[in-house]
């Protein structure tokens, strides 16, 4: 029963999770030689080979004073774009090449005088679907004539897989981390049996010359 429980919690959360809210922010205009100072990034992990969808709308329009550029990345050094002066609804797909963590960053540069506005900034709303969620159910629904139930049970199976396929990665991680931490145990073990037997040597040594070097003098 527990168990069922468990599942029920897991299935709601897997349909609750379209409806969750887009990432919401400000970003203020700066002078060009600060940009980079005042860059903002929203970091996200992706696996190998997912479709990742990335929507950025945002406010204000070319011609504004303002230029906000976007850079997509990740921490392995993969560039997957640079998008520049973004303004509106804007959608970028790409496919990650490895199992990292990727950063999708803003830079609002001051282009001009603003119009009207002392401190001018842009509105930006983010949203970042990966694996399943990035797929376009409503074609593929259309594409394979299914029935919404049955487009909302295939997009459940495939975030199961997805979750199934990183818990599988995690586990990895975890043996080889383990295995890691017993080998370093194991080095330090014998180092320190290493230590300990140098230094007995090094004493027997040191006894072994003063009690020659006593004697060569007659002190013995």
């Amino acid at each position: 029963m527990d168990r069922l429980c468990r599942l029920a919690n897991v299935l709601l959360l897997l349909v609750a999770l379209p409806i969750i809210s887009a990432l919401k922010f400000e970003i203020h205009a700066v002078p060009q030689h600060e940009a980079a100072r005042h860059e903002r990034c929203i970091r996200n992990f992706v696996a190998k080979e997912q479709l990742v969808v990335v929507t950025a709308i945002v406010s204000g329009q070319r011609g504004d004073g303002q230029t906000l550029n976007m850079h997509i990345r990740d921490a392995m050094g993969n560039d997957y774009g640079r998008p520049r002066d973004v303004y509106g609804e804007n959608r970028y797909l790409f496919t990650s090449h490895a199992d990292s963590a990727f950063d999708v960053c803003f830079e609002n540069i001051m282009t001009g005088k603003p119009t009207g506005n002392i401190n001018p900034s842009r509105h930006v709303e983010l949203d970042i679907d990966i694996g399943a969620d990035a797929k376009d159910w409503s074609a593929i629904q259309a594409g394979e004539k299914l029935k919404p139930v049955e487009a909302e049970l295939r997009r459940i199976e495939e975030v199961v897989g997805e979750i199934v396929q990183e818990m599988d990665y995690l586990r990895g991680r975890e043996q080889k981390l383990r295995d890691t931490n017993e080998s370093t145990n194991e080095r330090v073990k014998w180092f320190a049996f290493g230590t300990m037997g140098m230094l007995v040597g090094l004493g027997v040594w040191q006894v072994v010359y003063l009690r020659a070097y006593f004697r060569s003098k007659h002190l013995i």
